[in-house]
């Protein structure tokens, strides 16, 4: 089928436009309006927030290197306001970074937890639970705050291309088609959908899939003291919720900010192509079986969730991975393994660093790809995708789009520099700073 040509209007002209409004999204967008650019976001939900909030993904974490927090710039400006207004729980600075079972009992149903670290008590670490509505507010008031411009309602379509740059974006929205045309283009989406729409290339990766949902009117205190109690039991039955659900986290309920509500990120379901309508129609349906089930076995076997009731469950499907960009520099596993340093590192995760060229298309121009579709080999990506990260990735962005502009050069020749220098300036760590324990490192290795 040959779909007709027809006009598209222009509704709108911008120095940066950002397409998807998750947390990569928010953290470009307001970076580059804080750096001087008009700065437009468009997102296809009516709210912000993307994994965050409508993928209610509760905890943000991977924002320490040990004792040392990585993590920092708009993504911790998230925390300080979410806290301002009663939505963020976290361990004090005196409680983490230490092994002790009493701190165990009180931190691990909150999920902050360094998972990567050895053995089955796992140090405390700083993580941070909130609660979804809360974070579209933040997000909200973030954009606010900085004057950026904000469509929601508008579904990304197509790319505008003047030869191999892209000038601007089509989205399809409640009036019909609408352009906007934009100096740079950031890709926020999740799904490199602007990349790839484009003509960049991008690889197609798998992961598991995750439908979260949360429980309310649990008596969280009496599940709690049952698993301190009755450890053997509580293990047992937790063991049994888990193979009803066919794939979860060790702990496959968490605490959240809101009293007797517990949130579920599960069931992990594989298998699914996360840009197939049929794969993810068929995901929901299998999703909301094992839901109910485990909830009917949660509500009769389980101390605290006897009076517990289905709350809600997440309006996003829980997507890890889908479509990556192959940028000038693709990240691989022995990059995070290694916690392998880069001198043009615009962030930082846990112990490793993304390099600016990994945001960098191949061929195509003006065009930054930023978040959990950034370039990185697919097992790669998996333990580089968190929603801290993934902030700081987008404030890179958003700052290098807004330098380039300053200095009338395409991003992909922007004083890398400079942007670490503003991301500084912005409070945020890019890692720039070559790490100690690195320093014996051969120059080959950060730079190939």
């Amino acid at each position: 089928m040959l779909e007709p040509s027809r006009r598209v209007p222009i509704v709108a002209e911008t120095d940066v436009l950002v397409v998807g409004g998750g947390p990569a999204g928010v953290g470009a967008a307001v970076a580059a309006r804080r750096e001087g650019a008009r700065t437009l976001l468009a997102e296809r939900y009516p709210y912000l927030g993307g994994m965050a909030s409508g993928g209610m993904v509760l905890v943000i974490d991977d924002m320490m290197d040990g004792p040392r927090q990585t993590v920092l710039g708009i993504a911790q400006e998230y925390v300080e306001r979410l806290e301002e207004i009663g939505a963020a729980v976290y361990p004090p600075v005196t409680d983490r970074y230490r092994v002790d079972r009493a701190l165990w009992d009180k931190w691990a149903r909150w999920g902050a937890i360094d998972l990567y670290a050895h053995g089955h008590m796992k140090p405390i670490t700083y993580a941070v639970a909130f609660d979804p509505d809360a974070w579209k507010r933040v997000s909200n008031d973030m954009l606010r705050d900085a004057d950026v411009e904000l469509r929601l309602h508008s579904w990304f379509s197509n790319a505008i291309l003047d030869g191999d740059r892209v000038t601007g974006a089509i989205f399809e929205t409640p009036a019909g088609r609408q352009a906007i045309r934009a100096k740079v283009v950031v890709d926020a989406s999740g799904d490199a959908a602007v990349a790839a729409q484009a003509g960049a290339p991008i690889e197609h990766g798998r992961y598991f899939v995750t439908l979260v949902h949360r429980y309310g009117g649990v008596d969280t205190e009496r599940a709690l003291r049952f698993e301190i109690e009755h450890q053997e039991e509580a293990t047992a039955l937790n063991t049994e919720a888990k193979r009803i659900l066919g794939g979860s986290w060790d702990m496959w309920w968490l605490l959240t900010p809101l009293p007797g509500v517990v949130w579920c990120n599960c069931p992990h379901m594989r298998g699914y192509d996360t840009t197939s309508v049929e794969d993810l129609t068929k995901a929901e349906f299998e999703a909301r079986g094992k839901i109910a089930a485990t909830f009917r076995f949660a509500k009769e076997n389980i101390p605290g969730f006897e009076r517990s009731y289905l709350l809600d469950a997440a309006s996003q499907m829980g997507v890890r991975q889908g479509r990556l960009l192959l940028g000038e520099y693709v990240v691989t596993q022995d990059d995070i393994r290694e916690a392998r340093w880069f001198p043009d590192s615009i962030a930082r995760g846990r112990d490793y660093f993304t390099p600016y060229r990994a945001m960098v298309p191949r061929r195509i121009e003006q065009l930054l790809v930023t978040g959990r579709c950034y370039s990185a080999t697919p097992i790669a990506q998996r333990s580089s995708r968190e929603i801290g990260p993934c902030i700081v990735m987008g404030q890179a962005a958003g700052v290098a789009a807004a330098v380039a502009l300053e200095a009338d050069v395409a991003v992909r020749d922007v004083d890398v520099a400079a942007v670490q220098r503003r991301l500084r300036a912005q409070g945020a760590d890019p890692g720039d700073e070559r790490p100690v324990a690195h320093h014996a490192m051969a120059t080959a290795d950060a730079e190939r």
